[in-house]
C-alpha cells in the first residue's frame, strides 16, 4: 500500500485582531480534517499581522511564550480534537529582550515536541525584522510525529541553501516554509526556490504565504502556496494569488526512497571537501 499522507496548509488574511485569526485558522483546521489530513501548517506569525512592515516598539505585544503562552496553548487543543500534526508560528518572547520569529511543532495527540527558531533574519524595507528578533539558535531540528518527519524552514530562510540541506541530513521527509513575502520584492523566486531545494534535498515542501494587503503597510502579499514533491512537481494545483485558501493534497511519502534510489544525490554528497563553505 502506498504510504501516502494528506497534508494541509492555509494562506490567509488578517482579520484584524489575534481572536478572530485563531478563530478562523481553527475553522480551517476542522475542515483539513474533515478531509482526512493528518498534518496542517500555517503561514508565518499566523495569528498577528506582519507588523514587520513597519518599525515600532507597539508590536512586541504580540508575542508570546511557546510553549506556555495563549496561541500555542490553544493550537495543543486543535490537535487533540482533529487528531492532526499542527505547525504553529509566532512571535515569541523567551525572556526580556530576547524575541524569536518561531514555529511550534505540535504532535496529533497534542503534545508539544519543540520549536524552530529562524535564522536568517532580514532588515529591508518593508521587511524590517532585526529590529524585533534574533536570529535563532536551536539549529535545524526535525520532528518525530505521527505523521512522519517534520521540519520548518521560515519565509527568508528559504533563499539559504544549508538549512534545507541540513533538514535532510536530519531526516526530514516534509518541510513548512511559512512565510510572509509580496509581489514586488522576489515573487518570481517563489515558484524556483522551495521546489529547487524539494529535488536538491529531495523531500516534500509545503510552501505558504500570506494573501492580501494588511493595515501596517502597503505589501500585496500574494498567496500561491502550493505543495511540492521530491521531484520538483507541484502536487495538484497551486493556489490563487487574491483569497484566502485551505490547501490538502495528499504526499505519497514512499517516493522519497524511490528519489533518494534513484538520484543518488545524499549518497554522492562530499562533506569532506565543503570545509570553505564555512568560513566567515
Amino acid at each position: 500500500m502506498p504510504n501516502v499522507v494528506t497534508a494541509a496548509l492555509v494562506q490567509a488574511t488578517w482579520t484584524g485582531d489575534t481572536e478572530s485569526m485563531l478563530a478562523k485558522h481553527e475553522e480551517h483546521a476542522r475542515e483539513a480534517a474533515r478531509r482526512g489530513a493528518k498534518v496542517i501548517g500555517f503561514q508565518e506569525v499566523f495569528n498577528a499581522p506582519y507588523f514587520c512592515q513597519v518599525q515600532d516598539a507597539e508590536h512586541y505585544r504580540w508575542a508570546e511564550e511557546v510553549p506556555d503562552g495563549p496561541t500555542v496553548r490553544r493550537m495543543r487543543d486543535l490537535a487533540r480534537e482533529t487528531g492532526m500534526v499542527v505547525v504553529a508560528p509566532v512571535f515569541e518572547v523567551e525572556q526580556s529582550g530576547h524575541y524569536y520569529n518561531t514555529a511550534a511543532v505540535i504532535d496529533a495527540d497534542g503534545a508539544y515536541l519543540g520549536k524552530y527558531r529562524k535564522h536568517h533574519i532580514p532588515q529591508v524595507k518593508g521587511f524590517w525584522e532585526k529590529f524585533y528578533f534574533r536570529p535563532g539558535n536551536l539549529g535545524w531540528p526535525v520532528f518525530d510525529t505521527a505523521v512522519g518527519k517534520v521540519g520548518v524552514y521560515i519565509c527568508y530562510d528559504r533563499h539559504f541553501p544549508e538549512g534545507w540541506r541540513q533538514l535532510g541530513l536530519n531526516g526530514a521527509q516534509l518541510v513548512y516554509n511559512p512565510s510572509a513575502t509580496h509581489r514586488g520584492l522576489s515573487a518570481y523566486l517563489w515558484q524556483l526556490e522551495q521546489p529547487a531545494a524539494a529535488v536538491a534535498n529531495e523531500y516534500f515542501v509545503a510552501a505558504i504565504n500570506r494573501v492580501g494587503v494588511e493595515e501596517y503597510g502597503d505589501n500585496d502579499f500574494y498567496g500561491t502556496s502550493y505543495f511540492v514533491d521530491p521531484r520538483g512537481r507541484f502536487v495538484g494545483d497551486v493556489a490563487g494569488d487574491s483569497e484566502e485558501e485551505l490547501v490538502v493534497r495528499g504526499l505519497d511519502f514512499d517516493l522519497i526512497d524511490e528519489v533518494r534510489q534513484q538520484w543518488a544525490f545524499y549518497r554522492d554528497r562530499r562533506p569532506d571537501a565543503y570545509e570553505g563553505l564555512v568560513r566567515p
